[in-house]
């Protein structure tokens, strides 16, 4: 019967445990950023892992609905959801129990969310969450800071060589709107635009409205972002376009005075997976390394109050981030005192029965003659 139980380490597909020295790591390294943060003025709150589905999913929160996990509360006998992104929450906490505090409010975070599917390229459902949130500051430069404290967290952790990716996912609408297209053209130009298939946007466009004749040319200037900004002040945008286009403009300049040797890219004609975002959105890669490090940009948070913010994952931090030696485990015989080698910086580890050695328990140092020793290891 004991051979029809299903192994005991077997989790749920997109679920995993996190081991020594991973797991310490990852938590050192929150940390760190976390201190950035605070270094900026961003100060920690610790929303709940679950809320009533109403309030989870209300504002920026209504774009992760399909991913947020639902469960009936036995004690109010209401739906609550488990968070699958930490920023809907801080905007609820800005929104209403610091309601009252003066503007902007600059919020941070760590925690860990849950989704309903993993993607492709990240099938983890659990994941941690490191960010800042800057509400009530509708300026750039609100946006132009939370990209570069990001920047600044990372490469406190050694991760220096990041390169910025800023899209603008509402200049597509703008043009969109403008040019008055049908809904068979916007959908079929939509898919064409996600596909970067250049040659179907430009037979769309032949012939038509004269707003949307710049979307080839936006889309080929995707790339270093002094280039793609060249392109967009060339371009013939309607009024509405031309204000992103500035507005891109000065963020960037912004981003580019505080962090001068950072990489940037624009991609003017991108909007996939930026749904509530209502400016600029920015994504952070790491050299080499196939997915996000950290994502954000601006939106609308509670009461219509204009916000921008930035989440960095530290399970891709924790890839792309330098390897760092592990604490030197220092092996106690039984009735040592191990408080001065633990200031030290040793991880003391006390012996509790006869057959415990430093090798049992895995040591890299003893004690000889008082004095912590590295264990010499047999080649």
């Amino acid at each position: 019967m004991t051979d029809d139980l299903p192994n005991p380490a077997l989790l749920p597909a997109g679920l995993a445990d996190l081991l020594p020295p991973d797991a310490e790591r990852e938590a050192a390294l929150v940390e760190a950023m976390m201190a950035v943060f605070a270094g900026h003025g961003y100060e920690r709150v610790k929303p709940p892992l679950l809320e009533f589905e109403d309030s989870l999913l209300a504002g920026s929160g209504a774009a992760v609905a399909e991913q947020t996990f639902r469960l009936m509360d036995p004690v109010s006998q209401r739906m609550m959801g488990l968070r699958a992104d930490t920023t809907p929450q801080v905007a609820r906490i800005a929104a209403t129990r610091l309601g009252g505090q003066a503007r902007p409010l600059r919020l941070c975070y760590a925690g860990q969310v849950l989704r309903v599917r993993g993607t492709q390229l990240a099938p983890s459902r659990q994941l941690p969450q490191a960010g800042v949130e800057l509400i009530g500051g509708a300026a750039p430069a609100a946006d132009a800071e939370v990209a570069v404290v990001a920047v600044e967290a990372l490469a406190t952790i050694g991760v220096t060589d990041v390169s910025l990716d800023v899209t603008l996912p509402t200049m597509v609408p703008a043009l969109l709107d403008a040019a008055a297209v049908t809904p068979a053209l916007r959908i079929s130009l939509a898919h064409a635009l996600d596909r970067k298939d250049s040659a179907a946007v430009t037979a769309l466009v032949q012939g038509g409205p004269s707003a949307l004749a710049v979307l080839p040319g936006l889309m080929a200037a995707t790339g270093p972002a002094d280039g793609a900004l060249a392109a967009l002040d060339a371009a013939d945008l309607p009024p509405a376009a031309r204000a992103i286009a500035q507005n891109a403009a000065t963020v960037l300049a912004a981003i580019q005075a505080r962090a001068p040797g950072l990489r940037i890219t624009l991609d003017p004609v991108e909007f996939r997976g930026f749904q509530y975002h209502t400016g600029v959105a920015f994504t952070l890669f790491g050299a080499g390394m196939a997915g996000e490090l950290a994502r954000g940009g601006r939106y609308m948070s509670l009461n219509d109050e204009p916000a921008t913010g930035m989440t960095l994952y530290p399970d891709a931090v924790l890839r792309a981030a330098p390897a760092t030696a592990p604490m030197p485990r220092l092996f106690l015989p039984a009735g040592i005192d191990g408080a001065a080698f633990r200031a030290q910086g040793f991880a003391t580890v006390a012996a509790l029965a006869a057959e415990d050695t430093p090798q049992r328990l895995r040591c890299t140092h003893e004690l000889k003659d008082g004095a912590a020793v590295p264990i010499l290891t047999k080649d």
